[in-house]
């Protein structure tokens, strides 16, 4: 019988899920299951694109766990306060991801291509990506975007709506 190496804790503010790369909280509010986004449009070099928002802590945090797919002309659009090193993790993902970090001036300051998900939260630490630049937003799409439309660390992210 195999032993389970994770717990998930439900507790009044939140969910805690213990592992070997540590502690991971979810706020209570990130709903697992059925999360609604706000919806906008962004294009990155003339690629008009579909996003999700995800621009409070709960949606972060939450972000694309869970789904299944994402056609290339969707994706997920992390919006932060101000420019700062952002990580993001694949915990619960269901797909490979492309994932670019943009300034606040939307220029591109990182890109990771292929970015696989965890298996589990064992895994967490080495499927979370960092770069080192500071970002204000990060752009998730899924993996093969960045080659097929040819996105560079020239390339620029322009807000539409949001």
């Amino acid at each position: 019988m195999a032993t389970r190496t994770q717990i998930l804790i439900p507790i009044g503010i939140a969910a805690i899920i213990i592992g070997a790369a540590g502690l991971i909280s979810i706020p209570k509010d990130a709903k697992l299951e059925q999360t609604k986004f706000p919806m906008g449009i962004v294009k990155i070099d003339g690629v008009t694109l579909q996003v999700q928002i995800a621009d409070t802590r709960p949606l972060q945090t939450r972000g694309l766990m869970f789904q299944e797919k994402m056609p290339y002309d969707q994706g997920m659009l992390f919006v932060f306060d101000g420019e700062a090193i952002r990580s993001m993790w694949m915990l619960n993902m269901q797909f490979a991801l492309d994932v670019i970090w943009f300034d606040a001036n939307g220029n591109v300051v990182y890109i990771q291509k292929d970015a696989q998900p965890c298996k589990s939260a064992i895994e967490t630490a080495t499927c979370t990506f960092t770069n080192g630049n500071n970002a204000k937003y990060v752009l998730e799409v899924t993996s093969g975007f960045v080659d097929m439309y040819d996105i560079t660390e020239s390339s620029k992210l322009e807000i539409i709506s949001i």
